[in-house]
């Protein structure tokens, strides 16, 4: 099986930033330019671009088309991209904006029947349902929703059964305890969903700090690995870990 990498860019206030186990006002800033980083990674060989408008992940309403579209245009790069994705029409507005995958992270936890619809309609190929996890004091793995400002109802394996079921083919599953800490990736929880379901193709997110980290990701059953913090702080030599 294939392995992805998808270089990261997450924008806040039009900076490329990160934040710490998804905290808003645990923010780290890289840079001014989100375009720039797309190009470099563009040119380090990167085929992918993971690209989050972090703004409205906790308010709704997508607000990078026209970053999305320059990335598009300037780089060549196949773009997986969400944040704020709330109805049918954002899909196809990032789909038409030349978008190669949509994001759906909170709807995809509060209205699963809805993203079925969009898995038929748009294609198991163009969706990426996001689940992101927190583990809680009894050990079940609880999903936080709203830009990780709520907690949903459901669990972690009642939502992913229902996607799985619907044909889900993307899931990106991000320990949250881990994102922005460069702690390593959480391979027993990948292991654990790759076994339970070997149709998905799992981006592994949050932790990861070095080749190592994504040897050990793929050996877990991930399709692919989402490289944030470690990318932009230079751990990780984006055009080695793409030739290894």
């Amino acid at each position: 099986m294939s392995f992805t990498l998808y270089p990261a860019i997450d924008v806040r206030d039009g900076r490329v930033v990160r934040l710490r186990q998804g905290d808003y006002g645990a923010e780290t800033r890289y840079g001014d330019d989100p375009l720039a980083f797309a190009v470099r990674h563009a040119q380090a060989g990167a085929s992918w671009l993971h690209l989050v408008d972090l703004d409205a992940a906790r308010a709704g309403g997508y607000t990078l088309l026209p970053l999305l579209d320059a990335i598009v245009a300037h780089t060549g790069l196949q773009v997986q991209t969400g944040g704020g994705v709330r109805s049918r029409e954002d899909v196809a507005a990032l789909l038409a904006a030349g978008a190669a995958r949509v994001v759906v992270g909170s709807l995809a936890v509060r209205e699963p029947d809805t993203v079925a619809q969009w898995l038929a309609r748009f294609g198991r190929d163009r969706i990426t349902v996001a689940l992101d996890a927190r583990q809680d004091a009894a050990g079940t793995w609880r999903l936080p929703v709203h830009g990780w400002t709520r907690v949903a109802d459901e669990t972690l394996e009642e939502v992913l059964a229902r996607h799985a079921d619907a044909g889900l083919v993307h899931l990106l599953c991000t320990d949250v305890a881990r994102d922005g800490m460069l702690a390593g990736p959480n391979l027993e929880l990948y292991r654990r969903l790759c076994e339970r379901h070997p149709g998905l193709r799992v981006q592994a997110s949050g932790g990861v700090r070095d080749m190592a980290d994504l040897h050990a990701s793929r050996t877990a059953g991930c399709s692919g690995a989402v490289l944030g913090r470690a990318l932009l702080e230079g751990r990780i030599d984006l055009r080695e870990a793409l030739a290894c």
